[in-house]
């Protein structure tokens, strides 16, 4: 799906004077300490997972979510199975009659790629998915590094805790500049739409939170900060989530009730709790449920989880 972008221009300079204004704090966190609670999404991706048995529609989970109790709902890319702009609408209105935001917009691509036509395919298909984002009013997309893609499947880069070779001939530093221009790439779409782009711990490049603080730190704009996602840490988790933290604009929550699906991962969440309070986070934290149990039972227990701990 793409949006005329003659469209998009003309409602960002309308509003041009709130743009530039956003832009200086589009990141900016408040500089005193405050009790509020965080509020809670879900992520549609709890309840479809990837199973043949639960592939249910953006709007159906729209629904659980908001008779479950959520704030907000965060939309998986690759689940919906329309995006046009009727459709996109769509998912925004029936949010808004559910009484929940749509806070954040999960996508995957990848720029590990030493073609510069498939950095390209993958800026482009960022971009639209900026655009896509925009239309539904949701304020941050999770954007990945990408990974070498020499593993055999995802099971297999699971059973390795996502570490695979590289391309023959080719090093992290020259991954590390591909991701880099690649994102710059997409920056002025994000500043256009005021849509923040946050970088997750997902595997590949990103993998560890001192490699997507790097990436950060190097482009330095307001418009790319992080998606901290609390399951894709299989060591020293703590410790990267206080690195991670200070640069975080949506928190993805992993819970496992059941047995996890590639792993099961231990997670204090009153402990996660204080290193965001003590950065003083103010956003979302969206749930993540990656477990066995079916979704009526362990997606209720995951968010009375979330409020203790957030609360």
């Amino acid at each position: 799906m793409k949006l005329h972008r003659r469209d998009l221009l003309t409602a960002a300079g309308a509003a041009s004077l709130s743009t530039l204004a956003s832009a200086s704090v589009a990141t900016a966190k408040p500089t005193t300490a405050t009790s509020r609670p965080n509020r809670i999404a879900v992520s549609t991706y709890s309840y479809w997972r990837y199973r043949d048995d639960s592939k249910l529609t953006i709007e159906k989970c729209i629904d659980l979510a908001s008779e479950a109790g959520f704030d907000g709902v965060e939309i998986l890319h690759v689940q919906m199975q329309d995006t046009s702009p009727a459709a996109l609408q769509k998912i925004k209105q029936r949010a808004f009659i559910n009484g929940l935001d749509l806070c954040g917009f999960s996508t995957h691509q990848s720029f590990v790629f030493p073609g510069a036509e498939q950095r390209q395919e993958n800026i482009q298909h960022t971009i639209d998915c900026i655009e896509m984002a925009y239309a539904m009013g949701i304020p941050t997309i999770r954007v990945n590094t990408g990974r070498w893609g020499t593993s055999k499947d995802f099971d297999t880069l699971m059973a390795n805790k996502g570490i695979e070779p590289r391309l023959d001939g080719y090093t992290d530093e020259d991954a590390f500049g591909w991701v880099i221009d690649s994102l710059e790439k997409c920056l002025p779409a994000a500043e256009r739409c005021g849509v923040t782009l946050g970088l997750e711990n997902h595997w590949g490049i990103g993998r560890n939170a001192d490699a997507v603080v790097r990436i950060i730190d190097a482009i330095d704009s307001p418009w790319l900060q992080a998606t901290l996602d609390t399951g894709n840490f299989l060591e020293n988790q703590y410790e990267q989530y206080k690195i991670m933290a200070p640069k975080a604009v949506f928190v993805q929550a992993k819970t496992y009730f059941g047995g996890g699906t590639w792993y099961t991962l231990e997670i204090d969440y009153d402990r996660v709790a204080k290193i965001l309070r003590g950065v003083n986070y103010q956003g979302y934290i969206s749930l993540e449920f990656e477990g066995q149990e079916a979704h009526e039972t362990a997606i209720p227990k995951s968010l009375e989880t979330l409020r203790q701990a957030f609360a």
